[in-house]
């Protein structure tokens, strides 16, 4: 190679290196002449004495005055590779400097700023005049002079200083190009190099032009490659001639007359594509040298294509030229193999460019005369020039925008506007721009870039003549000054090329207080930087900038933070259900902040959650015997993609798929012993010859596993080669194998050979992660793992339940940097962390909610670049700003500590569960196994999500996690909120039939018990939801095996109505008026003297009813139409006979459930069903108020006298209906006094409920044992009962 500069390329490249020793001194052997300052305080402080531990002149350099404008230059007389910088104090004095930045160029002008992790500035210099600090650099620098300009020194001494440099000689070989020369690399005359396994293309250039070509190169099949600048480098490939171009832009500001870097690699089909440290990589691109003769260097035009899309040369110097090992400038040089067109030289002589940078809001320039200049910024607003009008006219002010240029001429002393025109958009791309300002004859004019389209003009009836001083970038700041005022921002960015009055503008003489005046700027140099370039925006975010930092637009990536890094969505189907959400779509991101996008998958929330991932063929698909056609081949494509789906197969506890096969004389795996016909290929690309319902290997089917094939001397159904329809079919569980990828059928060339087959959808269930906890029962117990890498971004969430104060969660240590999550108070999280910057706090504090209640609370950290962030469940987040120079590599090195610390800080008591850090779960509980003083798991999740069990449902604990027993409840699904409903025709009928009295002692099981009749109930809880357009109708019928009967009814006028019979009496009541067409939900809250009545969101009515015996023995529940034998009441006989047409859902008498027995557990429960019955979703609704409160109908009947002692009889008659209603009222007022006083013998515990709407249908739930059914309303109370006193 030559140099060590193309093997730091290969090393790059190849990740190989070998690399001599690069360190030798630089600086204590150049003469005095190779040492320029800005200043010298006399001969013996002059620059040629800042040599390191030498004591010659007057100990080192020294300057006039000491400011921020003072330097000290080093001329090294070649280009060579700078590895680092040592600094020291003026021997024998106080005169040392602290802090200071490092400049480097080629020619001594156009200086390049060094900075470290591309980001801090400033280098820490000395404390003291002796000694002697080094700074080894990141990365190398290759140049010939070196700045050093100090920022800060003793503030009681001066500026001193002494330098040293270290490096190594650096050979290269360079061109320059005029913009009409190329060269042209001719490979071996063999016509077809053959094929190799990596091929490197790489150089370094540097320009002023913002456009041209680097490379282009066409080969056979119309392969081309072409590498051009445009701003930045765009690549355009085209791979045959059926592709269009494949583009890949990288880089930025690569206009600055410094050197760049680009690579380009080819290795086992894929393409690295680099330039300077922006990197991308192309898959799967058949790209190599064996398709190309030659390539051309510098330009186009060499080849004659018209199909490249720029055709403009390049205009600058490029070096170091390789192509593999081949030195392409080398070779032209020597005239072999190369060929050149144009002036090509082989040195680099570069035009001289002086810049100018306007860092902060201090920054001005100063000069005299009218105006030209050149500018490039990154923000939208900014003064650009500013000066008063002669004779005091007004002032005029050209300033940027919303990215354009704007012109104002104000008036003088006042805010009168008498110019204002606007040219040029978008000036906030980074890339030179020009303006002039032209006023010639009463007309003003400017232009943009020289562009007509970027012109404007006016026409002011006065002179446009400046007075006797330009102001570019803002104004001094002074209380005294009255000659220039900027009521706009300051301009933040580079400008060069000014001209005044049509003179250039010597900018170093500016420097050098020879013209003009300045303040805080960067003469000779352009600071700006590209923060968006590498992209610290994760994800997709899209990067925007200003002069100071970057912005990330996260709109529509799925991520959020200030970089983009955090997933907004969860990692499983599991954590979306216990945020109590019910089956749907929804996007799973399964390694959270990881490189794998989010997916939109269904997620099927039962008693398991299943995670179902489609394909593209899930119906059965039918073949028949085809001549010429030996076997079928079915390739399936997923929703998700290869690594989406593995991420998903590996994270589940349990992953299957069903697959089928319908034969006729066909053939499936040939068993016993012949090849099989069919197989099919999983992840792993191997063929798979075994079926669904049988082990990986075994060649068998799974009837032959079970030893049940219709044939026994085969081991699938299909091999037995009937002529009759036979069927193999199970699931397939192997997760290794999963998903199917593709199918081949086989047998299906004979005459009379049919077959069938069904791939089914990918069915995961279960998150190892979700659930994946650990229990620390020692203050001094701890779980470690490998360091943690988040150098620039880092993510840390986990679960935490605790009775402690305080404890830290985990802590890693690097040599001075550090991050740490820990509890420091029951109401206060803290997150804290160094990267070098000294440590930073983030901090959550929860105010009267104390997290050590033994529930689980979710931690969420994240530090990145930009910020760092807490948040603690659904608290406010907290954040606190990174320094806008500071250090942003988070560097550790020891091992990470969970549950405990290596700085003996107080360890955490208490459970972890679910810790991820950058998307990627730690297994807690595998290390768990084998640490003293921490337990794998840890119980007691109801405490935290039995909230979730709905409508009476009971939370059971699990090891993993819990489940909603729904079987007192008449609702199910998981979170027991799914609405059960049934079509009723005239004829259906259920009637759940009670087990004749027997007394409750007798047997305590809950299960055998509820199904018998209780011998006396003070009272029926009856609840339901209905929806029908018939009237009259009989809803619900309760008998007794004493003949006594509950009734409700609806009345022809769409009233509902209740009746109630104690042999030989009857009552019943008349509740409001609704139309019958609408859904109506009817609930009982029952009290010991009085009933209410709701219906719907209607006001309760209140009603006593009375009676001198109580309803006993309760024999059935009907509903629909009744069709025992016994005798029924005429009216209800009446009604009954036309039975009932509607909607019923979620019927509940008192703790039995009769609709849902009858649909879901009609083999285990006491239910009689007569007519059609099928579940449907009739009732399922979506009202007003999401979360509506659920009443409950409650008809009861107590003894006592209402009144003169008369019973309320007769209302069921619709014209006794109101003078019903209207006693009622009277009687309720009465008992009102009643009730205070009895409000101290008696009280009733009453229950509401919460219907959640409805979303997708989930399955049916799978309780423990299959339904409950006792009639006894006292026993049962949920979570979220009241108490009611009477």
């Amino acid at each position: 190679m030559g140099s060590r500069a193309q093997r730091l390329i290969l090393c790059f490249v190849f990740h190989v290196c070998l690399i001599d020793s690069c360190d030798g001194p630089l600086v204590s052997n150049l003469p005095q002449s190779s040492f320029r300052s800005s200043s010298q305080l006399s001969n013996s402080h002059g620059p040629g004495f800042a040599k390191v531990n030498r004591r010659d002149g007057a100990g080192g350099w020294a300057p006039v005055e000491s400011n921020k404008y003072q330097w000290l230059e080093v001329d090294l007389g070649v280009r060579t590779e700078i590895t680092a910088v040592a600094t020291q104090g003026r021997y024998g004095s106080s005169d040392w400097v602290s802090s200071f930045l490092l400049m480097f160029s080629d020619t001594g002008c156009n200086w390049k700023q060094y900075r470290q992790e591309d980001n801090i500035r400033a280098f820490t210099g000395n404390s003291n005049a002796d000694s002697v600090v080094q700074f080894k650099l990141q990365q190398a620098v290759f140049a010939r002079f070196l700045r050093l300009l100090p920022l800060d020194w003793n503030p009681n001494g001066r500026i001193g200083l002494r330098l040293e440099a270290y490096g190594c000689p650096y050979k290269s070989d360079v061109a320059r190009f005029d913009g009409s020369s190329c060269l042209i690399y001719r490979f071996s005359p063999n016509p077809t190099p053959s094929q190799t396994a990596k091929d490197t293309i790489s150089l370094k250039f540097k320009t002023l032009q913002n456009s041209g070509t680097l490379i282009h190169t066409e080969g056979q099949d119309d392969h081309t490659l072409t590498v051009r600048t445009r701003r930045f480098i765009i690549i355009n490939i085209t791979c045959d001639q059926f592709s269009s171009h494949m583009v890949v832009s990288l880089g930025s500001l690569l206009d600055d007359q410094h050197w760049h870097d680009v690579a380009i690699v080819r290795f086992s089909g894929h393409l690295n594509f680099t330039v300077d440290k922006s990197s991308q990589t192309c898959w799967n691109i058949n790209f190599g040298l064996m398709f190309f003769h030659k390539i051309s260097y510098g330009g186009v035009q060499c080849h004659g294509s018209q199909r490249v899309m720029s055709r403009r040369n390049f205009h600058g110097c490029l070096e170091n030229l390789l192509w593999n090992d081949v030195n392409v400038i080398d070779l032209a040089k020597q005239q072999q193999q190369v060929s050149i067109t144009g002036n090509v030289t082989f040195t680099c002589a570069e035009p001289v460019s002086v810049p100018v940078t306007f860092a902060g809001a201090q920054s001005f320039l100063q000069l005299p005369g009218a105006a030209h200049l050149q500018f490039r910024t990154w923000n939208r607003a900014g003064l650009l020039l500013t000066f008063d009008l002669q004779q005091q006219a007004g002032s005029l002010w050209l300033y940027l925008s919303e990215a354009r240029v704007r012109l104002q001429i104000h008036k003088a002393g006042r805010y009168t506007i008498l110019v204002d025109v606007t040219a040029g958009f978008g000036l906030n791309d980074g890339q030179w721009h020009s303006v002039d300002l032209t006023a010639r004859r009463g007309h003003l004019t400017i232009t943009v870039d020289k562009e007509e389209d970027s012109t404007a003009h006016a026409s002011p009836s006065f002179p446009v003549v400046s007075g006797n001083n330009l102001f570019f970038g803002g104004c001094p700041d002074s209380e005294n000054n009255q000659e220039c005022r900027n009521p706009f921002n300051v301009f933040q960015g580079c400008m060069r090329h000014i001209h005044v009055d049509n003179n250039a503008v010597d900018l170093i003489k500016v420097q050098q207080m020879l013209i003009g005046n300045y303040s805080d700027l960067q003469i000779d140099m352009c600071g700006i930087i590209d923060r968006c370039s590498p992209s610290h925006c994760e994800h997709g975010g899209r990067c925007t900038q200003s002069w100071s930092t970057f912005h990330c637009n996260c709109s529509n990536t799925g991520y959020s933070g200030a970089t983009c890094h955090s997933s907004v969505y969860e990692k499983s189907c599991e954590a979306y259900k216990h945020q109590g959400n019910t089956s749907g779509l929804y996007y799973i991101d399964v390694d959270g902040s990881g490189p794998i996008k989010s997916q939109l998958i269904y997620c099927n929330m039962t008693d398991k959650t299943w995670l179902v991932i489609q394909h593209n063929n899930t119906e059965l698909t039918k073949l028949k015997a085809s001549s010429g056609i030996n076997q079928h081949l079915a390739y399936f494509n997923y929703s998700a993609d290869a690594d989406q789906l593995w991420a998903i197969i590996t994270q589940a506890e349990h992953c299957e798929q069903e697959v089928l096969y319908h034969c006729r004389k066909s053939l499936l795996l040939n068993t016993p012993d012949g090849s099989p016909f069919t197989w099919w290929v999983g992840r792993t690309d191997e063929p798979q010859t075994y079926w669904g319902g049988a082990v990986p290997g075994s060649q068998q089917c799974g009837c032959g596993l079970q030893g049940n094939c219709i044939d026994s001397d085969h081991y699938c159904n299909c091999d037995a080669d009937r002529k009759e329809w036979a069927t193999d079919s199970g699931l397939l569980t192997h997760k290794e194998n999963l998903p199917v990828r593709w199918v081949v059928v086989g047998d299906i060339q004979r005459p009379g050979s049919e077959a069938a087959y069904k791939v089914g959808p990918l069915r995961c269930h279960g998150d190892k992660n979700f659930w994946n906890a650990a229990f620390f029962n020692k203050e001094t117990s701890y779980l470690h793992f490998p360091t943690f890498h988040g150098e620039l971004s880092a993510d840390i969430s986990f679960l935490f339940k605790t009775t402690a104060a305080s404890g830290v969660f985990l802590e890693n240590l690097g040599i001075k940097d550090f991050i740490r999550v820990e509890l420091s108070s029951p109401t206060e999280v803290v997150f804290s962390f160094d990267v070098g910057n000294g440590p930073f706090e983030v901090r959550v504090e929860t105010g009267d909610v104390a997290l050590n209640d033994d529930r689980w609370h979710r931690v969420r950290a994240e530090r990145n670049v930009k910020e760092a962030s807490l948040r603690v469940d659904a608290f406010p987040n907290a954040t606190q700003k990174a320094p806008a120079d500071g250090h942003i590599h988070l560097q550790l090195n020891s091992q990470l500590f969970v549950g405990g610390t290596a700085s003996r800080m107080k360890g955490f008591l208490g459970c972890i569960r679910s810790l991820q850090l950058n998307g990627r779960t730690l297994d807690l509980e595998e290390r768990a196994k084998i640490t003293p003083g921490v337990r794998p798991g840890c119980p007691g999740h109801c405490s935290s999500y039995g909230e979730l069990c709905q409508n009476q449902g009971r939370c059971v604990e699990m090891y993993n996690g819990f489940s909603c027993d729904c079987g007192l409840s008449a609702y199910a699904g998981p979170f027991c909120q799914r609405e059960v409903s049934a079509d009723f025709k005239p004829g259906t009928s259920v009637q759940y039939t009670f087990k004749e009295p027997y007394e409750l002692n007798r047997n305590t099981s809950t299960q055998s018990s509820s199904i018998y009749s209780d011998l006396k109930l003070r009272g029926e809880n009856v609840s339901f939801s209905f929806r029908s357009t018939q009237s009259p109708a009989l809803l619900l019928y309760v008998s007794s095996y004493y003949r006594e009967y509950l009734a409700v009814l609806l009345n022809r006028n769409g009233k509902r109505r209740s009746k109630r019979l104690h042999s030989p009496s009857s009552e019943s009541v008349n509740c409001l008026f609704l139309n019958s067409q609408f859904d109506h939900s009817t609930k009982c809250l029952q009290v010991l003297f009085c009933n209410l009545f709701q219906i719907d969101q209607h006001e309760r009515e209140d009603f006593n009813l009375t009676s001198d015996a109580e309803f006993n023995a309760i024999k059935s529940v009907v509903l629909g139409k009744v069709h025992e034998s016994g005798e029924l009441d005429p009216e209800i006989a009446r009604l009954n006979s036309q039975g009932f047409s509607g909607c019923l859902s979620v019927v509940q008498f008192n703790s039995v459930a009769p609709l849902k027995a009858a649909l879901l557990y009609p083999n285990t429960s006491p239910v009689i069903v007569i007519g059609s019955l099928a579940e449907s979703t009739c009732g399922s609704s979506s009202p007003a108020n999401p979360y509506p409160a659920e009443t409950t109908h409650s008809l009861s009947d107590h003894l006592g006298t209402v009144g003169t002692g008369e019973p309320i009889v007769n209302a069921i008659k619709s014209d006794s209906a109101l003078i019903g209603g209207v006693i009622a009222v009277v009687i309720f007022v009465i008992l009102s006094a009643l009730a205070i006083m009895a409000r101290f013998l008696y009280r009733r515990k009453e229950t509401f409920h919460t219907q959640e709407p409805q979303g997708i249908k989930p399955e049916a739930d799978s309780p423990e044992y299959p339904f409950h059914s006792e009639p006894t309303s006292q026993n049962i109370l949920s979570e979220n009962q009241k108490e009611y006193f009477i």
